[in-house]
C-alpha cells in the first residue's frame, strides 16, 4: 500500500544491468519502486532479492505497448533497450521501437501522471567523435545507416522526443547521457569489453581486443553512475547531462589490467576492429560537477576487483549447474 506522502518510481528496463541498481536505490531511498521488463536482455536473477520487498513490484511487460498503472506516479525513469553492440545488431528492430514507440509510450504516461522523466541516452548518440573529450553541446557524428545506428539514432530520437514533450506538453524530463559503466549483474555474455575481458581471462581464453586497441574508453563503476542518475533525477535540471568517468584508458591497456587482476596468464587475441567502432571516447562533466555536484569516486582497480569477484562468482555457480 501506497501512503499519501511516499513516492513512486516506474523503472522501465528494471531487471537489467543499470536498472536493478536504480531499483535498489530507489527503495532504499524510501520510493514505492514498479520495475518494467520484458526481460528480453535483463534477468530476474537481477531483481530477486527485491522480490517480495513491499516497496517493489515487479511488472512483466514490453513498455512499446499503451501502458496503464493505477495510482499517483512521481518519476518515470525510462532504461529499457537492449545496450551492448552484440545484442541491439542481433535485436535491431527492438532496439529501435523501445528507444521510439517506448520513448513515446512513457513519456505519454509522464504526461498522464505529471512524472518527472529521466531518459536514459547514452554517450553512443556522439558516434565516432571528432571532438574530444565530448561536452554535451557537441551533436556527434553517427553514421544513421551503419551496423551500430539502430541503437545511436533509437537514442537521438529518444532525445528528441523527450525534448518536444517538454517543450510542447511541458513535462518535467532530464536526459542522461551514459558513458561505458561496467560492475555486478553484466552479463557473461554482455559482449562489451570488460564482461569480454573477464570472462575469457577467467577461464584461461585468449583475451580478444579488437584492432590494436590503442582506442580509448572511459570506464564508470555502477555505484558511482546510480549516484549521479538519482542526483540527476532529483535535480530541477532539464537539458541533457553527461554521466562517467573522464579517466581514460586505452581498451588493450584495460585488458592488460584485468589478465593482471585475474592471475590468469590469458595471451591478447588482436581480431578486426568492428565497423563505426568509436576511436575516443572520454565524457566532458564539467556540467555535471556544476549542477550535480557529482564525479566519480570509485577508482578503477577498486571497482574492476568488485565486478571480478562477481564474475568469478558467476561462473563457478554456472559451472556447477552444468
Amino acid at each position: 500500500m501506497v501512503t499519501f506522502s511516499q513516492r513512486v518510481s516506474i523503472v522501465t528496463g528494471g531487471a537489467g544491468f543499470l536498472g536493478s541498481h536504480l531499483c535498489d536505490r530507489l527503495v532504499q531511498e524510501g520510493h514505492k519502486v514498479i520495475c518494467m521488463d520484458n526481460l528480453l536482455t535483463g534477468s530476474i536473477d537481477n531483481i530477486n532479492h527485491l522480490i517480495g520487498n513491499k516497496n517493489f513490484q515487479f511488472i512483466h511487460y514490453n513498455v512499446t505497448e499503451y501502458i496503464y498503472i493505477e495510482g499517483k506516479v512521481d518519476y518515470i525513469l525510462h532504461f529499457a533497450s537492449p545496450a551492448s553492440p552484440m545484442d541491439y545488431q542481433r535485436l535491431p528492430i527492438q532496439t529501435l521501437k523501445v528507444g521510439s514507440l517506448g520513448t513515446h509510450k512513457t513519456l505519454g504516461l509522464a504526461k498522464a501522471k505529471g512524472a518527472r522523466y529521466l531518459l536514459a541516452s547514452t554517450s553512443e548518440i556522439y558516434g565516432d567523435p571528432l571532438l574530444h573529450p565530448q561536452p554535451e553541446h557537441y551533436w556527434g557524428n553517427v553514421n544513421p545507416i551503419g551496423v551500430r545506428g539502430v541503437y545511436d539514432e533509437a537514442k537521438r530520437f529518444a532525445e528528441a522526443m523527450t525534448m518536444a514533450y517538454r517543450r510542447y506538453h511541458g513535462i518535467n524530463t532530464c536526459i542522461a547521457r551514459i558513458f561505458n559503466t561496467y560492475g555486478p549483474r553484466m552479463r557473461i555474455d554482455d559482449g562489451r569489453a570488460i564482461p569480454a575481458f573477464i570472462s575469457q581471462a577467467l577461464r584461461g581464453e585468449d583475451v580478444t581486443v579488437f584492432g590494436d586497441g590503442s582506442q580509448t574508453r572511459s570506464i564508470c563503476y555502477v555505484d558511482d553512475l546510480v549516484e549521479g542518475i538519482y542526483r540527476l533525477l532529483m535535480s530541477e535540471y532539464n537539458d541533457p547531462v553527461n554521466l562517467g568517468n573522464p579517466d581514460e584508458i586505452s581498451v588493450l591497456n584495460l585488458a592488460k589490467e584485468i589478465i593482471t587482476l585475474t592471475g590468469r596468464k590469458s595471451k591478447i587475441l588482436n581480431k578486426p576492429l568492428p565497423e563505426d567502432d568509436p576511436k575516443v571516447r572520454q565524457p566532458d562533466i564539467t556540467k555535471a560537477r556544476m549542477i550535480l555536484k557529482w564525479e566519480p569516486k570509485v577508482p578503477r582497480t577498486v571497482g574492476l576487483k568488485k565486478t571480478l569477484e562477481y564474475f568469478r562468482a558467476k561462473l563457478t555457480s554456472t559451472a556447477h549447474a552444468t
